[in-house]
């Protein structure tokens, strides 16, 4: 097992403060070019983290304290009985138990989300193609209760769904390999792979599946948030050092708490902030003792859900090496979104897959099927497969599903005998280079990285939050809204997701629509001034302390 190096010595101390000056330089020259780190890119790397006008959080903070100040007064009333409480109460016999949950947990629920809920859970009737169906629900009681009225919302453009590559499809002939598997297998094996779940399509799927990605080997589960809750206990544990970033999904988050492991969050994307907690390791070991950690992990994702971000992996992957640390990149997002060939960042930064120790993914993206993977080393995947509780316990995948993932593999790597795949990958690209510009040009703030197809676009006001969806609801545009507690409180954000399955007529029926709420709604906060966010290399000295 590895365990990292402590440097003692007075002169490996004045050593790291020639690297850090050194490397901090570098940074410096890199920035004016536009690209940090230049030496370590291949490609520009540009994101955007505009920040909002001084009014708009003024606006955006009184927004929620006259929310609060009403959500108070209706309590009140609701103390009194002059208003019925719809949620959910303590029964009167047990008052002096207690509490299962405390009152203010609900306060938002009660008085802020109920407001908006209408724009959550929307049942749709159809596949969640680039257009799909939707049921018609409206309420009577402010929200509290809902009620279909038969009516069926045809051809909404769908702008919300993970759908990157467009392989959420019911074309005949795509699902024509996926019906004969279910003709053959049936539709469930009702058994772990280590009993009587393992079949020859689990096989064939995690062998090409190595193939694609490039590694020695890989393994399959069933669910995606799973795949990180369950696997990172089984690698790390007490005694070992968890290096998360702030924005982490909460499978990750999940996952390094039940390990037992001590963590430590990162500044979002932040490399320095990153070294500085690895530096402190090394130097000062574990709590109380001082000896050295058993193992150190950075958790990271390839691409942020919330954000529209780009891992800088060529920095994190010198980190890591410098430090003998472990590396875990969560490829939920990027795999199958960026890359020349699809695979992920890895090969959006021109990396060996060697260099990161764990590569997770999911198929629940851009394979338009579920489940998620584990691949890398051998003898990491031989390890998991009797110490993961994901791999022991549960249910096997079910082999229409496998087949649908397999399908979509073969299209990428072009063993279909097409070049629809990668004609699958262009079309995302410029498709999401396109929809990025555009958004810009007509002066909204909106995050992330050139090349990510998660595009946030930064609403700011809660009250802004239910008009914006259901406006665009009635232009036929299917949008997900995202606001506080899921982001800070001042960033409130719709989150559009672009697919390669999106025409440019689409796009521009909702860049349309887009331009005019923003000229209604006052959405345009953008002062075209394109700077990255200031705490990613603000931080001007992480030396050692002599």
């Amino acid at each position: 097992m590895m365990r990292t190096n402590i440097v003692t010595s007075a002169t490996g101390k004045k050593l790291q403060k020639l690297i850090s000056l050194i490397t901090r330089s570098g940074m410096e020259i890199a920035k004016r070019n536009g690209i940090a780190n230049g030496g370590l890119y291949k490609r520009p790397f540009n994101e955007s983290f505009e920040q909002a006008p001084m009014y708009v959080a003024v606006f955006t903070y009184v927004g929620f304290a006259v929310g609060t100040i009403f959500g108070y007064m209706r309590d009140c009333i609701r103390t009194f009985g002059l208003e019925k409480c719809h949620h959910s109460a303590e029964r009167e016999e047990q008052k002096d138990f207690v509490p299962l949950y405390q009152d203010f947990e609900n306060f938002y629920t009660r008085n802020l989300y109920t407001r908006i809920r209408d724009n959550w859970n929307r049942p749709i009737c159809s596949a969640p193609g680039p257009q799909f169906d939707l049921m018609e629900r409206v309420s009577d009681d402010r929200n509290m209760t809902f009620r279909f009225t038969g009516r069926i919302i045809k051809n909404v453009i769908n702008i919300g769904s993970y759908n990157y590559l467009g392989f959420a499809e019911t074309e005949h002939n795509a699902m024509k390999r996926v019906g004969n598997e279910l003709q053959k297998y049936g539709l469930g094996i009702c058994s772990t792979r280590q009993e009587m779940g393992n079949l020859d399509k689990h096989v064939e799927l995690e062998n090409l599946l190595a193939e694609f990605l490039g590694v020695e080997a890989a393994l399959v589960f069933g669910m995606g948030f799973a795949t990180n809750s369950m696997n990172i206990p089984a690698l790390v544990g007490k005694g070992c050092l968890i290096l998360s970033d702030e924005l982490n999904h909460t499978s990750l988050i999940l996952g390094a708490r039940l390990s037992g492991a001590t963590i430590r969050v990162f500044k979002h994307n932040n490399v320095q902030s990153l070294e500085k907690l690895l530096r402190d390791a090394i130097v000062h070991g574990q709590p109380r003792s001082r000896r050295a950690w058993k193992k150190i992990l950075i958790l990271v994702e390839g691409i942020y859900s919330m954000e529209g971000s780009i891992v800088r992996l060529p920095e994190i992957v010198a980190l890591k090496k410098r430090y003998k640390a472990y590396l875990y990149l969560d490829e939920e997002h990027s795999i199958g979104a960026v890359g020349r060939t699809g695979r992920g960042v890895v090969e959006y930064f021109g990396m060996d897959p060697d260099d990161i120790d764990v590569l997770m993914g999911t198929f629940t993206k851009s394979f338009g099927a579920v489940g998620g993977y584990i691949a890398g080393k051998k003898e990491l995947v031989d390890y998991l497969r009797s110490h993961s509780h994901s791999a022991t316990y549960a249910n096997s995948v079910s082999p229409a599903v496998v087949e649908q993932i397999i399908r979509t593999i073969q299209c990428l790597m072009g063993l279909d005998g097409t070049t629809e795949g990668i004609q699958r990958v262009q079309q995302l690209e410029e498709n999401t280079r396109y929809f990025r510009k555009r958004l810009h040009e007509l002066g909204f703030i909106i995050y992330g990285n050139d090349d990510s197809p998660v595009v946030p676009l930064l609403l700011y006001m809660p009250g802004k939050l239910g008009a914006f969806a259901r406006r665009m609801l009635e232009k036929k545009i299917g949008v997900v809204v995202v606001g506080f507690p899921a982001t800070p409180i001042m960033e409130s954000r719709a989150r559009f997701c672009v697919s390669a399955a999106h025409t440019r007529e689409m796009l521009d029926t909702v860049l349309n629509a887009l331009d005019e709420l923003g000229d209604v709604m006052n959405l345009k906060y953008s002062r075209n001034s394109r700077s990255s966010r200031p705490e990613l290399y603000d931080e001007a000295s992480f030396e050692l302390e002599d």
